[in-house]
């Protein structure tokens, strides 16, 4: 398989099953040597929304790492000093866009902080975010994106975290924020439709990690954390760790372990069932 590059505004967890020999590097240390293999500008904390996890300092939102692949854009029309080579390279390059949770754990679930849940219902609050989404994703278009893998929200009711904040009332999950999540995949899952309706020359596609991780409950695996947790779902310094993480899900409050990734990243990779991807998998997407 002949190597693409990739450009992440997330982490994908699997670097590996794109063909790279290392990790993609990060926009802050990139070389011109490197920057044609890809850049991953992803940040923790950051949202759709510019606001979204302010509260925990310093993290670059979607539109700041939109503003950064513009600048790697042009870094590499004046590396190649051919327009028609460049655009023609961007058009083939893999886009992995991952992002959303933020704007619920670090923004609607924190009214405290944020007071987004104040002003919208979760219908509401999904049909803003998506809005929003949609200039986001149609931007990367303008900028020569054409392969485009956009992920959805996963169950963040069932992180440990959103557990212990809000019960369960005999229930395996937070219902209510679930229903929030499908509000938001639903339409996000929406909006990909139309972005390659509208873009014939576009091929974008919708992961649906909610579908990934429910037809897949675990395998057996423990859905509590691997950690003591403090109070913002991040593990306490120097407690002990569960001595397998393999047996667990969550390695804190909200952030999986290795064998939840790899679940995730493959069956992105691959897709088990026409609910994992839509209307393709990464695998069939980087052969078109």
């Amino acid at each position: 398989m002949k190597k693409k590059a990739s450009y992440q505004f997330s982490v994908f967890q699997r670097s590996e099953l794109l063909n790279f020999d290392e990790y993609i590097p990060t926009y802050s240390t990139i070389t011109d040597q490197q920057i044609s293999k890809g850049v991953n500008y992803a940040s923790g904390a950051a949202g759709i929304r510019d606001e979204t996890g302010s509260h925990l300092g310093g993290r670059i939102s979607l539109d700041m790492q939109l503003h950064n692949h513009c600048t790697t854009v042009s870094r590499i029309f004046k590396l190649q000093q051919n327009k028609t080579f460049t655009n023609g390279y961007l058009h083939k390059c893999i886009y992995l866009v991952n992002i959303g949770s933020n704007d619920y754990i670090n923004n609607y679930l924190k009214p405290t902080y944020y007071p987004t849940s104040h002003i919208y219902t979760t219908v509401k609050y999904a049909k803003v975010l998506v809005r929003q989404y949609s200039k986001q994703l149609k931007t990367l278009y303008d900028l020569g994106g054409r392969k485009i893998v956009v992920f959805g929200l996963g169950p963040i009711g069932c992180t440990p975290a959103e557990i212990s904040n809000f019960g369960i009332d005999g229930e395996s999950c937070v219902e209510a924020i679930n229903d929030a999540v499908k509000q938001f995949n639903g339409n996000l899952k929406s909006l990909v439709d139309k972005l390659n309706s509208n873009n014939q020359d576009a091929k974008f596609t919708f992961i649906n990690l909610t579908s990934i991780a429910l037809q897949r409950p675990g395998l057996g695996l423990s859905n509590g954390p691997c950690c003591e947790v403090r109070a913002d779902g991040q593990c306490i310094k120097n407690t002990d760790i569960c001595p397998v993480r393999a047996l667990s899900l969550y390695y804190d409050g909200f952030h999986p372990t290795e064998i939840a990734n790899t679940i995730i990243a493959t069956t992105s990779f691959y897709s088990v069932s026409p609910m994992d991807a839509s209307p393709y998998d990464i695998s069939h997407l980087i052969r078109l």
